[in-house]
């Protein structure tokens, strides 16, 4: 990925959260996750406290709030999941606000809410922190397998270039005097569709073997040293373990 690429989920910063090595902050985004997932939906406080510490970071990382509201819009459909479980579920029903609601739904519904969102957050902190290269570059120090890595790098690159390429045969369209806006002027949207793909399937073509030519063997390269000390683990794992303290406490 060339150097000038970005990403529009990354907010750039010089915090300490922003220095830390992308693969240690993929550790720790990962153990938050898992904290959350294994934590009694029942134990309330127990979201407090992750979300206290995810605050935490925020302020050590200096991430403005109304960015990071701004990129939870994409937790929509949980939302909406979560809203309609109490009442559409089966069960034991009590009454809120005049409404019967089922009592597993509203477990269940806050379950799917709070870890959703929970879930959402971390992501969304790791993105801010930590450009699109450093990730794939910190996955691959981490081992996970080469062609994983390889497509990820490949799919980011290019997903802006074909959704560019996308806009140009739109306007190419409406230039020609075709603007659909009812279902059965539909025809050239969806052959347009089609040359699209066709496109972007001979672009990887020709990607793949411009790789070839350059040496290419199966594994992207390690950019730059990133290698972390046992001090900096040490404190980057520590919201990690005090979220693994407070999901082990749920179950007290």
């Amino acid at each position: 990925m060339g150097a000038g690429h970005a990403h529009t989920l990354h907010h750039p910063g010089d915090s300490v959260v922003h220095r830390l090595p992308a693969h240690v902050k993929i550790v720790v985004a990962f153990v938050l996750v898992v904290a959350v997932v294994a934590t009694p939906r029942e134990a309330f406080w127990v979201f407090g406290a992750h979300l206290v510490l995810l605050v935490a970071i925020w302020v050590a990382a200096r991430l403005p709030v109304t960015a990071i509201a701004a990129r939870s819009v994409i937790e929509a459909p949980f939302v909406v999941l979560a809203v309609l479980l109490p009442f559409l579920a089966a069960g034991p029903r009590i009454e809120v606000l005049g409404l019967p609601l089922s009592v597993d739904g509203l477990l269940a519904g806050w379950n799917i809410l709070v870890k959703g969102t929970l879930g959402v957050l971390v992501s969304i902190t790791l993105g801010m922190t930590t450009p699109v290269r450093d990730l794939l570059a910190g996955l691959t120090r981490l081992r996970v397998p080469g062609m994983v890595t390889t497509i990820a790098t490949l799919m980011v690159r290019y997903l802006e270039v074909i959704a560019a390429e996308a806009r140009r045969m739109r306007l190419a369209r409406v230039a020609r005097g075709n603007d659909p806006r009812f279902l059965w002027q539909i025809g050239p949207t969806i052959r347009g569709v089609g040359t699209l793909f066709l496109r972007s399937y001979e672009r990887g073509e020709r990607v793949h073997l411009a790789m070839l030519a350059r040496g290419y063997t199966g594994a992207m390269p390690l950019l730059g040293d990133t290698t972390a000390g046992r001090r900096t683990w040490t404190v980057a794992l520590v919201p990690a373990v005090a979220a693994v303290l407070c999901a082990t406490a749920g179950y007290a």
